[in-house]
Order: C-alpha cells, then sequence, then structure tokens
C-alpha cells in the first residue's frame, strides 16, 4: 500500500479544500512573506489561467519564481528556461517550492573527442 501523501500533517484533499490564506500560513518562511505582499498581476492572471484550463493542455509561464500551491498538483505547466519551454507536470512534493526550482536553466556541457583538424594538438591522436 502506498504511504499516503501529508504536507504539515495535512492530506492533498484538505489542502485543497482550505483557503488560500491558510495555506499560505503552512508554507515556508520565504514563500509565506512572498504571497502576504501580494500578488502581481501576472501572477494573478497565471492563477487563473490554471484554474480555468483544462489538464490536458499545458499552461505556459515565463514565472519561475511562481510559487507553487495545492490546487496546481496534476496540472501541467511550461516554465520557459532562457530558450525554450519546458513543461513540468506537478507533483504533491512540490508544494510549496518555486517553479523554476524544477526548470534547468544550463546545460551540463559535455565535450566531444577531437577531431581532424580541430587544433595543432589533435594532429597526434591515433585515429581509429
Amino acid at each position: 500500500m502506498p504511504k499516503e501523501f501529508r504536507y504539515r500533517g495535512y492530506t492533498l484533499d484538505q489542502l485543497m479544500n482550505m483557503p488560500l490564506d491558510q495555506v499560505i500560513q503552512l508554507l515556508p518562511s520565504r514563500a509565506r512573506r512572498s504571497l502576504n505582499r501580494g500578488l502581481s498581476p501576472s501572477k494573478r492572471k497565471l492563477l487563473e489561467k490554471l484554474r480555468s484550463a483544462d489538464n490536458g493542455k499545458p499552461v505556459k509561464t515565463h514565472l519561475r519564481d511562481m510559487i507553487i500551491l495545492p490546487f496546481m498538483v496534476g496540472r501541467t505547466i511550461s516554465v520557459y528556461n532562457g530558450k525554450e519551454f519546458v513543461q513540468l507536470e506537478v507533483k504533491p512534493e512540490m508544494i510549496g517550492h518555486y517553479l523554476g526550482e524544477y526548470v534547468q536553466t544550463c546545460k551540463r556541457v559535455i565535450h566531444g573527442e577531437p577531431g581532424i583538424g580541430a587544433t595543432r594538438s589533435s594532429l597526434y591522436v591515433p585515429l581509429k
């Protein structure tokens, strides 16, 4: 039997039914302070889009600093990483974190082998 998800002692269903003010009090201090200061118009617009959108179509956003709230669980959000939109499936464990934490902005650089004529030193690399 899988373990039931709990966030600070509350199940996902209880979190979904709570008013937003009570959910904010459960979040970590940085997220709580950010939400208590008020939502910017762009964040408010994103929340409206998420509430009205169906689950099949992802909602695109540039807001990497948006805090994941309980009603976002199960939604697909496309977050911009500076080059392209990366799809993110929101899971219950992500509540209280930022969208940008789950979408990497940099790729790891993987260098290939030197080719013919790449540098002077590659003249001495034996060809396979």
